[in-house]
C-alpha cells in the first residue's frame, strides 16, 4: 500500500511544476489537460480550463506527488498539512530550503540545528506550499 499526496492547485499546476522542476529537480511521470481526456468531464469547466491540468504524476526523488488544477480558482490553499522533505545533509538541506524559499517564499523557522536534526526548516514556497526541510539523525529507541 503507498499512500500519495494528491495535491489542488488551483490553476497554478503548471507553475508549480516549472517551479518544483527547478528548485528539486521534480520529473513530470504522467500529464493529461482538460481538453485530452478521453470523456467529457462530469463536473462543469469554465470555457477557459480547456488546457488546465486535469491530472498529473510527478517524482520529487523516490515520491510520487499527484495533483491537478481543481476548479482552477487561481488562489490555492494549502492548508492542514506540510510536505516533509529529507535530506542527506547540511549543505543539501540549505541547497533546497533556499530554492524553495525563493522568488517570492516565506521561512517559517530559519534552517537551523535541533535535537532531532543537524539541519531543520519550515518555509512556504512562493504558491504557499508548506514544507519542512530536515537532515534526518539516529533517534533513540521508544521505551
Amino acid at each position: 500500500m503507498n499512500v500519495i499526496p494528491y495535491i489542488n492547485f488551483d490553476g497554478k499546476c503548471d507553475e508549480a511544476l516549472d517551479f518544483y522542476k527547478k528548485a528539486l529537480g521534480a520529473q513530470v511521470d504522467f500529464l493529461m489537460r482538460n481538453d485530452e481526456a478521453p470523456e467529457k468531464p462530469v463536473m462543469p469547466m469554465a470555457p477557459d480550463s480547456a488546457k488546465k491540468v486535469l491530472h498529473v504524476s510527478f517524482r520529487v526523488g523516490d515520491t510520487i506527488i499527484q495533483g491537478s488544477d481543481g476548479y482552477a480558482g487561481g488562489k490555492p490553499d494549502f492548508q492542514g498539512f506540510t510536505l516533509s522533505i529529507n535530506v542527506k545533509d547540511t549543505a543539501e538541506a540549505e541547497r533546497v530550503f533556499k530554492s524553495l524559499t525563493a522568488d517570492g517564499g516565506k521561512v517559517n523557522m530559519p534552517l537551523t540545528k535541533t535535537f532531532f536534526s543537524p539541519a531543520f526548516g519550515m518555509c512556504l514556497d512562493k504558491l504557499g506550499m508548506p514544507w519542512m526541510v530536515y537532515v534526518p539523525q539516529a533517534m533513540p529507541a521508544h521505551p
